[in-house]
């Protein structure tokens, strides 16, 4: 009997834990789906490639079903054996700066979207008992200044797995990831012409690094696995340790 081909859905493709995502799916048999707003980047290993708006697949439900019907479509009937919605953004600002515009984009592509997409393929993953992988942050639950939008979005997303575990039963199983520091082209950006900072920040763990987008991607396929099919609205710290770590000013490096 030939093998079932498997599939999955990986939403913020073109990043930079998007694109180790997508190769580990590759590599392991999946035929992947993915999609991001910006252009397909020449080197992702991907079966299909769809240009879409994540926040207008929350606000415009006309697009919406226009990006879901293609999806369908790409899966030929077939069921989903993995949903992985990582795209986010991270509009920093405080208390005193945020505006509504801000909090609206950022619950609508961190929190809102992984449900409207979820909720939109439930069938197809239900099919197969299929799993959803939401990436979440170590934002849910340890945060700091100007984070405050994108922490209580991924607070919020964490709280939606636990919840939607429970509420989909043994249905399709929904898990989330939460990484620390991951040594991505963005965190990058942040400490251009800073290396004593960024060598400060890899300190900070107690793993004595920051973690890599390929330990997020593994993390992610290991938990789709159905041999690990206990594992069910799980937030999985993967924080080199920091998590865990206590600091005063005597112990800021």
């Amino acid at each position: 009997m030939a093998e079932v081909q498997r599939h999955a859905v990986v939403t913020g493709a073109a990043g930079g834990i998007g694109r180790a995502i997508v190769s580990a799916f590759h590599e392991a048999g999946y035929a992947v789906i993915a999609t991001d707003v910006v252009a397909r980047p020449a080197d992702l290993d991907c079966s299909i490639y769809l240009q879409s708006d994540l926040e207008s697949t929350v606000s415009d439900e006309a697009y919406a079903e226009k990006v879901f019907a293609s999806i369908r479509a790409a899966l030929s009937g077939g069921g989903l054996h993995a949903l992985v919605n990582n795209a986010a953004i991270q509009i920093l600002g405080g208390a005193d700066s945020l505006t509504r515009t801000d909090w609206r984009r950022t619950l609508d592509v961190n929190l809102l979207a992984p449900f409207v997409w979820t909720q939109a393929l439930l069938p197809e993953l239900e099919a197969v008992q299929g799993c959803v992988i939401n990436i979440s942050s170590i934002h849910a639950r340890l945060t700091k200044r100007d984070f405050l939008a994108y922490a209580t979005s991924k607070a919020a997303l964490s709280g939606m797995t636990r919840a939607m575990a429970v509420d989909l039963g043994g249905r399709v199983r929904v898990n989330a990831i939460e990484p620390a520091a991951i040594a991505t082209e963005m965190l990058a950006a942040g400490f251009t012409g800073r290396p004593e900072a960024y060598a400060a920040l890899a300190r900070c763990h107690p793993s004595g690094c920051v973690g890599s987008t390929q330990e997020v991607a593994v993390l992610t396929l290991a938990l789709v696995d159905p041999r690990i099919g206990f594992v069910n609205g799980a937030c999985v710290a993967i924080d080199g340790g920091i998590g865990g770590v206590l600091h005063d000013l005597q112990q800021m490096p």
